[in-house]
C-alpha cells in the first residue's frame, strides 16, 4: 500500500546562520546580499534519499516548497498548488500545510527551523503525525530529527510499516531580535505529533530551570584554566557559542558574544560575531583551532546556533584542532545519548563520529561518544578529535 507524505518546505529556512544573523526572520533580503546561501533543498534531499526506492507518494506545492525535491529524489510526486508570493511566505506555509492534511496524508513532513513548526501547529494543529527535517539555525522544539539523514530514516522506518510509537513534543521558538541582542526568550507554543524515536529524533532544548546550571563557579574556572593552559602564542582561536565558552571567555578577561563566534590570539579578541566566510579567511594559512560546546538536553556541538561553523571550516582546521568543553552534569543530562554533529555535510559527520575527549574541568578530561545514527549503530569506525 503506499504510503502518502506531505511535504513542506520553508526554502529560506536557515538563511541568516552562515552570515551571523541567527536566523531568517525579517532578514533574508540582508543575509543574501551577505553571500548567505539557501540550503533547505539541499537538506530535503538528504533526508528523501533514505525513502528512495520505497512506496510513497509525495503531496506538496510547486518548485521549492516541496515539489521540486521529491521529483529530484525520483518520487512520485502530486503538485497541490504553488506559493502566492515569491519567495513564499509563513502564510504559504500554513495554505500548504491545510491543503495536504485535506489530502489524507499519513505524515506530515516539513523543512524549516522552529517558526516553520509554529506556523504548522497555527495551521493544523496535532491533526497528523509530523517529523521535521532541521534546517534553521537555533531550533528548540522536539519534532525534528537530529540530521536531515536521520529524520529520513524515521520517516523510512513508517513507511516500511515498522512499529513505531507517536509522542507529543513540544513547540518552542525564540524572539530572534532578542536573540541577535545576545538574549534568549524561548516560549512554549503547543505540542506536535512524533515519531518516537530517541536514536533519531532530538529532545527538547533544556531552558534556565532552578538547579540546572552549574552553580559551582569552580568548575567553570578549572575548564578555562585548563583551556588557558591549551593556549600558545601566534594561534588564533576560535570561540564558538553558549555558556561554557562564554564563562571561558570571562575567565580569560575578554569579551564575548554569547550566541555568536568571536576569534582570539594572543590575548586578545581580534574578530567578532564573525560570519563563516570571515572565518575561513581568518583562518586561511594560519594556526587555528576551535573551542566549541553542546547544547543542554539536546547534546549538539554542531549545526545548532553555530553555522558559522562551516564544513569547510572544519576541513580547514583539522579533526586535532577542535575542542569541545562541557561540565560533567551538561554530560549526565544527556543520559547516555550521544553528542551529535549535524555540519551539512553528512559524510563529515561520518567522519567525526567515534569517542572524543570532552574537556570538563583542569586536567580533567573524559572520552564520551559523538555520532549520527549511523555511527551509532556502530557501522561507522571510532576516530578521535
Amino acid at each position: 500500500m503506499t504510503f502518502n507524505i506531505g511535504l513542506v518546505v520553508n526554502p529560506l529556512a536557515g538563511l541568516g546562520g552562515s552570515v551571523a544573523l541567527k536566523g531568517s526572520d525579517n532578514v533574508a533580503d540582508e543575509a543574501l546580499a551577505l553571500g548567505a546561501v539557501p540550503k533547505a533543498n539541499l537538506r530535503c534531499l538528504q533526508a528523501l534519499a533514505e525513502v528512495a526506492g520505497l512506496d510513497v507518494c509525495v503531496y506538496a506545492f510547486a518548485g521549492n516548497m516541496g515539489a521540486d525535491c521529491a521529483l529530484a529524489a525520483g518520487l512520485k510526486t502530486q503538485v497541490c498548488g504553488q506559493a502566492k508570493t515569491q519567495p513564499s511566505s509563513a502564510a504559504d506555509t500554513m495554505a500548504a500545510a491545510q491543503i495536504l492534511l485535506k489530502k489524507g496524508v499519513d505524515l506530515l513532513v516539513f523543512v524549516g527551523g522552529d517558526g516553520t513548526a509554529r506556523d504548522l501547529l497555527q495551521a493544523i494543529g496535532d491533526q497528523v503525525p509530523v517529523v521535521g527535517i532541521p534546517a534553521g539555525v537555533k531550533i528548540h522544539s522536539g519534532v525534528y530529527g537530529i540530521t536531515p539523514a536521520a529524520a529520513g530514516q524515521v520517516i523510512a522506518q513508517l513507511v516500511r510499516g515498522e512499529l513505531v510509537s507517536l509522542r507529543s513534543q513540544e513547540v518552542r521558538d525564540i524572539d530572534e531580535e532578542e536573540f541577535r541582542a545576545g538574549r534568549v526568550k524561548a516560549r512554549y507554543y503547543g505540542e506536535l505529533q512524533v515519531p518516537e524515536s530517541h536514536q533519531y529524533m532530538q529532545a527538547t532544548k533544556d531552558g534556565a530551570k532552578e538547579g540546572s546550571k552549574e552553580v559551582e563557579a569552580l568548575v567553570l574556572d578549572d575548564i578555562a584554566a585548563h583551556v588557558e593552559e591549551l593556549m600558545e602564542p601566534g594561534v588564533r582561536y576560535i570561540m564558538g557559542s553558549g555558556s561554557t565558552v562564554a564563562a571561558v571567555m570571562h575567565y580569560l578577561g575578554l569579551e564575548n558574544t554569547l550566541l555568536g563566534v568571536d576569534v582570539i590570539e594572543d590575548g586578545h579578541v581580534i574578530a567578532s560575531d564573525v560570519t563563516a566566510q570571515q572565518l575561513l579567511d581568518l583562518c586561511d594559512q594560519q594556526a587555528a583551532e576551535l573551542f566549541i560546546t553542546l547544547i543542554g538536553g539536546q547534546g549538539h556541538v554542531l549545526g545548532r546556533g553555530n553555522q558559522q561553523l562551516s564544513p569547510e571550516l572544519i576541513k580547514q582546521l583539522g579533526l586535532g584542532n577542535i575542542h569541545i568543553v562541557a561540565t560533567k552534569t551538561k554530560l549526565k543530562e544527556l543520559k547516555g545519548r550521544p553528542l551529535l554533529v549535524d555540519s551539512g555535510d553528512p559524510q563529515l559527520d561520518q567522519d567525526l563520529a567515534g569517542l572524543v575527549p570532552v574537556i570538563c574541568g583542569f586536567h580533567d578530561v573524559v572520552l564520551y561518544p559523538l555520532g549520527n545514527p549511523v555511527a551509532a549503530a556502530g557501522t561507522v569506525g571510532i576516530s578521535s578529535l
